[in-house]
């Protein structure tokens, strides 16, 4: 006999011949919803009307919910790594269960791993010899599938729970596990004196269910420092959302020495010195004199900014296709030239500005594709790359850092940009390339920083703004100058 559908014989389904059948007659289930839901607009009920459907809707998404678990689980079960070339991933051309997953059912990323996740918690297990094995949280699969219990609150036992399977007491973990569905589903004795009652029994939230869950893990883990470094290990990550209000957030949990150590850089490069003693009165002024006014915030990110730019050029990590690790933007040429429209980063969701794409131009290079209307290629140019290794020495030699008066971001951590844009006609040349932060260089064109070269030699101007009366000055730092001005300095009376 074959296993179960989700391997815990959801529904009584069962993999015996009958599967056409189901998914019939789920079709015919979806299109009697439609016919009932789909018949008034809501605004039109009452306020009693409106909560009793909002709350037989989601009974029924409930129900909805462990089907899409079970198959979710079942997915993965047939996509274990263990499996190779015969994964179910592997066969259907997908990278993981999670795309397989969104292609199937067109959910996000993260909807389809938190499925995964757990229909692999909550569905039967097999050993190696073919006998049944119960799901690792046997409650919550058994309330998951009764339709009683929602995918959202699940997931909030097993993810709070799982963490302290290593160590916790088997009997204890599965008293929480029973403490938890009952005061989610409202039954026993976690929904009150009236569950026997004639009053409804209370259910928990999801939220209401993490807080309690959360009060368990700590009951169930109660180790000393050694099992909380381990739990640290276990749960550091880094994330990325999904893209709002043009940005993509981030979020995450870092080791306390790697937090150490990115607090670090910060201060390096945001406290109000230089060389890692007191700011000289010159620098004092130049500091002034540039105008700062992004927040904290602000400056670390674009302080991560310049150490992922730094890393990617420093020949020290993985490549890719034989190249450093190189954003690929594309743009239309007309978009480019008459200033309007928006460029495309790969590996992200959402449009790069033309300032942005014009930056990594600037840094990287570009290489003209020419499409028909049709798609097909019918051009493919040069790949014109910008400053060699051996330019940038030259030219971090002679500017020290980036060229901004009062910006005190080290030149190892500047890219190069340049003074006459490439579409221009600018060379790509040291008289033509000057060392800019990444804020100051995505900035350029709005701030009002004005740069020239004078044989050779970057000059500065400040906004109006900031300085209305201000002309054109030299800031080049190279050895040559800085020895020049401490030979002019005045010497100190002994």
């Amino acid at each position: 006999m074959e296993r179960s559908l989700a391997g815990s014989n959801v529904g009584g389904w069962r993999q015996d011949g009958v599967v056409n059948g189901i998914v019939e007659t789920l079709e015919e289930v979806r299109s009697s919803l439609l016919g009932v839901v789909g018949f008034d607009d809501p605004a039109g009920w009452s306020d009693d009307e409106l909560l009793a459907v909002t709350a037989a809707v989601e009974a029924v998404g409930r129900v909805v919910d462990a089907a899409r678990v079970a198959c979710a689980g079942e997915v993965g079960e047939r996509s274990r790594v263990e499996l190779g070339g015969e994964r179910l991933s592997t066969r259907r051309g997908c990278r993981t269960v999670a795309e397989l997953l969104e292609r199937v059912t067109l959910v996000s990323g993260a909807e389809a791993r938190r499925r995964s996740a757990l229909g692999a918690a909550t569905r039967s297990r097999y050993g190696l010899t073919g006998e049944a094995m119960e799901a690792r949280f046997p409650g919550v699969a058994a309330a998951l599938a009764s339709g009683e219990l929602g995918a959202d609150a699940a997931g909030v036992i097993v993810r709070e729970l799982d963490g302290t399977r290593r160590v916790a007491d088997p009997v204890a973990l599965r008293g929480a596990e029973q403490e938890l569905v009952a005061a989610a589903v409202g039954s026993g004795d976690a929904a009150g004196d009236d569950a026997s009652g004639d009053a409804a029994p209370v259910r928990c939230t999801a939220d209401e269910l993490r807080v309690q869950a959360q009060v368990w893990a700590v009951f169930l883990d109660q180790d000393g420092p050694e099992p909380d470094d381990e739990r640290a290990m276990r749960r550091r990550g880094f994330r990325f959302g999904r893209a709002r209000d043009g940005l993509i957030p981030v979020t995450g949990e870092l080791l306390p020495e790697v937090a150490a150590g990115l607090g670090r850089l910060f201060d390096a490069h945001l406290a109000p010195r230089s060389g890692g003693g007191f700011m000289t009165a010159e620098e004092r002024a130049d500091l002034e004199r540039s105008g700062e006014e992004r927040t904290a915030d602000q400056q670390r990110h674009d302080v991560v900014a310049a150490i992922i730019a730094t890393a990617a050029r420093s020949g020290e990590h993985p490549t890719i296709g034989g190249a450093a690790p190189t954003v690929l933007v594309s743009v239309r040429a007309a978009d480019l030239k008459e200033g309007h429209g928006v460029a495309h980063a790969d590996g992200v969701e959402i449009p790069v500005s033309l300032r942005a794409a014009r930056q990594l131009m600037c840094t990287g290079g570009m290489q003209q594709v020419t499409f028909d209307g049709a798609g097909r290629i019918i051009g493919l140019g040069s790949p014109e790359r910008c400053f060699t290794p051996h330019q940038r020495r030259a030219i971090t030699l002679r500017d020290g850092g980036c060229l901004i008066p009062g910006c005190r971001v080290p030149a190892s951590w500047c890219e190069i940009h340049h003074v006459i844009p490439d579409a221009d006609g600018g060379p790509t040349h040291t008289d033509n390339g000057v060392l800019l932060c990444w804020f100051h260089h995505r900035t350029i064109e709005t701030s009002g920083w004005g740069i020239r070269m004078i044989r050779g030699a970057p000059q500065v101007r400040p906004p109006a703004w900031l300085d209305p009366g201000g002309g054109w000055r030299s800031v080049t730092r190279s050895p040559t100058r800085l020895a020049d001005r401490v030979e002019r300095r005045p010497a100190a009376v002994a």
